[in-house]
């Protein structure tokens, strides 16, 4: 069954491509287009034009600065600030800690990290990972021992993607050893300037420094960032990934990806004649496209379903971060392949430009079947949690 956008949707679509064409600057659309990476200040810039338009926090509540739109609209918004080449919201606090601080937190806590994270005045990292718990997220050994009114905090996290900015972090950590591992983790917020935090910078494959190893010494965190209960956080956390993996599919990425895939390969000469003619490059385009439009159908359909309405996180979002990030590396394969020799570093391009950036995407992209739960791991749950195997 396809999805038909309504009237009004489509009106709402309008109206968003058309501030967007006039609010993103324009430094910024074209460092995002090219796969460039983006300093701090251009993501908080991005934040608070949406804020002061009433749309940084769309998937908040109404009480809280949110839009009251339907999960429909909150998707034709994701998708056409992708579209446009706009930052996507910065969700670690938008889109991740946010939403478990309004479900889960106490009043303290919204009062005092929801208005901060609407406008980007404080920046968050996710603090989930760690050397020996990725995908497992049961078995971090981060510790958080209760000690008075703090608890003191002991370990390492690894992976911490722009921690090297964060003024804060949620994490999880375990604060009863004796436990089984889901019973005894709990989510924590950490003020990243605390006493006894170090931050390393981790070089990726691309050569940008964009995650960190935190290391842990008996930082004190007081009591009251304690998110919800103690030893309760294993349930917070598996709501804030299905948030996340809600988002992974990434339609309007994909969509811009693919226009740039033919806009650039017809720059490119294949045996006399423009790569964008090549009946075996345009197949793979094509197939592409088509996967693409079957996903945002996909996506369409879990918005609209009964559980998605009623603000039940749906399984099938493992299916869509599995598949959106499945795209989006066969995305970078053909820009790549596109490019040819002068995507490598050490080769003049011939005036493409554009080239230059593919060979980094390309390997960035990468830990994308990894991140935010690997691809193994979103196979588990969909044969569990759908099809009840």
């Amino acid at each position: 069954m396809q999805y038909e956008l309504t009237p009004g949707e489509n009106a709402f679509r309008d109206e968003v491509r058309a501030f967007v064409s006039t609010a993103l600057a324009p430094e910024t659309r074209r460092a995002m287009i090219a796969g460039r990476n983006l300093p701090r200040e251009a993501y908080v810039a991005w934040q608070r034009a949406l804020d002061s338009r009433g749309w940084g926090v769309s998937n908040w509540p109404a009480e809280w600065g949110g839009t009251d739109w339907t999960p429909v609209q909150r998707f034709i918004f994701q998708r056409e600030i992708q579209r446009a080449g706009a930052p996507t919201m910065f969700y670690f606090g938008t889109n991740l800690v946010g939403p478990v601080l309004i479900r889960f937190g106490s009043d303290w806590q919204k009062e005092r990290f929801l208005p901060a994270i609407r406008t980007l005045d404080e920046w968050w990292c996710q603090g989930f990972s760690e050397p020996g718990s990725g995908s497992d997220l049961a078995s971090v050994r981060l510790t958080a021992q209760r000690d008075g009114d703090v608890y003191l905090l002991n370990g390492q996290k690894m992976w911490m993607t722009y921690a090297q900015w964060a003024d804060w972090m949620f994490c999880v950590a375990r604060t009863d050893p004796a436990a089984k591992p889901q019973q005894g983790i709990s989510f924590i917020l950490v003020d990243m300037r605390s006493p006894g935090i170090r931050v390393r910078p981790v070089y990726l494959i691309d050569g940008y420094h964009e995650v960190n190893e935190v290391f842990f010494d008996d930082v004190r965190v007081p009591a009251e960032n304690l998110v919800g209960e103690e030893n309760c956080g294993w349930d917070y956390a598996k709501f804030l990934l299905s948030n996340e993996r809600m988002v992974g599919a990434r339609i309007g990425m994909l969509e811009e990806r693919i226009r740039r895939i033919r806009e650039c390969a017809a720059k490119v000469e294949h045996h006399g004649a423009p790569l964008s003619d090549n009946l075996r490059f345009g197949a793979k385009v094509a197939e592409l496209e088509v996967e693409t439009k079957a996903l945002e159908m996909t996506v369409l359909r879990i918005l609209s379903s009964e559980r998605a309405n009623d603000g039940t996180p749906d399984p099938a979002s493992s299916f869509l971060k599995m598949k959106g990030t499945g795209l989006l590396q066969r995305a970078t394969e053909l820009l790549l392949e596109a490019a040819g020799p002068a995507a490598a570093p050490a080769q003049p391009g011939d005036g493409l430009e554009w080239a230059e950036t593919t060979a980094p995407n390309y390997f960035n992209w990468r830990k994308l079947s990894i991140a935010g739960g690997t691809s193994e791991i979103q196979y588990n749950i969909i044969a569990k949690a759908t099809l009840g195997l």
